[in-house]
C-alpha cells in the first residue's frame, strides 16, 4: 500500500507541470505497467482530482485546468531541484536572499520527512567563480514585471539604456533566458519588424500597456539558441584589470555563442568579427583567444601582443624539452 500511495503521489507530481501525456510514457517514467496507470489514474478521480483523457493525435492524460494540487507534493527529485534553486538564486537576482531563505524553510516544513532529509543532504552556497565571468545580480522587480507580460502576452514599453542614447521601445516580449549569469530578454519589436535579444538589465518598464499580441514563432526555434548566436544582444565588456581585442577569423554568431560572459562580439563580414574581451592578466586574455582555434589579426593592445608572444615562446620551450 506504502508503494502504491508513493507512486500515485508522483504521478499526480507529473501531472502538476501542465503536459499531456500518453499511459506509456507515464508507464515509463513511474517504472510501472501501462494497466497499472490506469489504476492509479482511478484512483486519483475517486480522491477528487479530474484527469481529463485527451483523444487524437498528441493526446493522452493531463490534469484538468480546475483541478488544485495540494500545497506541497514533491518527490525527492522535485524536494533537491527546489532546494538547490532556492539555495542558488541569489547568484542571479538581487534582493531575494532572505525570501528565498524564508521560502527554502517553509518549503522544508511542509516537505514529507524522508524528502525533507533527501533535500537537506543537497546544502549548497553558491560562490564566484572567475572563469564564468558573471554580471551582478539582477533587480528582481524588473524580472516579474516582465516575466508577468510574457505570461499575459502584453506589449511592454521599456527605457533602454542601450550603447547610444537612451530610447522608449515598444516590445511584443516572449521569453526570458538566463545564460552567463546574466538575464535576456527575448521580444519582437513590430515598428523596426525585427528580433531582438536584450540584456534585462539595460531596460526599464514604463506603466503596463494592457494590449496583448500573438505569439510568434521564435527564430531558431528556441529562444536560448537565438540569445547564444546573437551577437549584438546589448553586452558590455566587463570591468577587468586587463582587456583587449581581437579580428577574429570566424564567423560573429559562433563567436557570440561562445565568447566568455563580459565579452563583446562586433561583425565585420561574415566570417569575420572582432571579439573583445577581459581577464585579470594579459596571459588570461591571451588564453581566451587562443580557445578559438582561429587566426588572429588586428590585436590590440601591445601589451596583449606580447602576452601572445610569451605564450608561444613558452610552448615552443615547452614541446622542445618534450620531444
Amino acid at each position: 500500500m506504502a508503494a502504491t500511495s508513493a507512486r500515485t503521489l508522483k504521478l499526480l507530481s507529473i501531472f502538476g507541470i501542465g503536459a499531456t501525456l500518453t499511459a506509456e510514457e507515464l508507464a515509463t517514467r513511474l517504472g510501472t505497467s501501462v494497466r497499472t496507470v490506469r489504476r492509479d489514474i482511478g484512483m486519483l478521480r475517486e480522491l477528487g482530482y479530474e484527469i481529463e483523457a485527451v483523444r487524437g493525435a498528441g493526446g493522452g492524460y493531463r490534469l484538468g485546468r480546475a483541478t488544485r494540487l495540494p500545497p506541497v507534493v514533491f518527490d525527492e527529485d522535485q524536494a533537491v531541484a527546489a532546494a538547490v534553486a532556492l539555495q542558488t538564486v541569489p547568484a542571479v537576482l538581487s534582493g531575494i536572499r532572505e525570501n528565498s531563505a524564508r521560502a527554502l524553510a517553509t518549503l522544508q516544513q511542509a516537505m514529507p520527512a524522508r524528502s525533507r532529509v533527501h533535500a537537506a543532504a543537497f546544502t549548497v552556497s553558491a560562490a564566484r567563480n572567475y572563469w564564468e565571468f558573471p554580471a551582478a545580480p539582477i533587480d528582481a522587480e524588473i524580472v516579474r514585471v516582465i516575466g508577468g507580460a510574457i505570461n499575459r502576452q502584453h506589449i511592454v514599453r521599456v527605457d533602454h539604456a542601450g550603447e547610444d542614447e537612451p530610447m522608449t521601445l515598444t516590445l511584443e516580449p516572449h521569453d526570458l533566458v538566463v545564460w552567463a549569469a546574466r538575464w535576456y530578454l527575448v521580444a519582437f519589436q513590430p515598428d523596426a519588424d525585427r528580433w531582438r535579444a536584450m540584456r534585462v538589465d539595460r531596460l526599464e518598464p514604463r506603466m503596463p500597456t494592457g494590449r496583448t499580441f500573438d505569439r510568434r514563432d521564435v527564430p531558431h526555434g528556441d529562444p536560448v539558441a537565438f540569445v547564444m548566436s546573437t551577437y549584438d544582444r546589448g553586452d558590455t565588456p566587463a570591468e577587468w584589470p586587463c582587456r583587449g581585442s581581437a579580428l577574429v577569423a570566424l564567423p560573429a554568431p559562433v563567436v557570440a555563442r561562445f565568447a566568455p560572459g563580459g565579452s563583446t562580439v562586433e561583425h565585420i563580414t561574415d566570417s569575420s568579427c572582432r571579439l573583445t574581451l577581459g581577464a585579470w592578466s594579459w596571459a588570461g586574455v591571451a588564453g581566451l583567444l587562443l580557445t578559438f582555434d582561429a587566426d588572429l589579426t588586428s590585436i590590440e593592445p601591445a601589451e596583449l601582443r606580447q602576452a601572445l608572444r610569451s605564450l608561444h615562446t613558452r610552448v615552443d620551450e615547452g614541446l622542445r624539452r618534450s620531444s
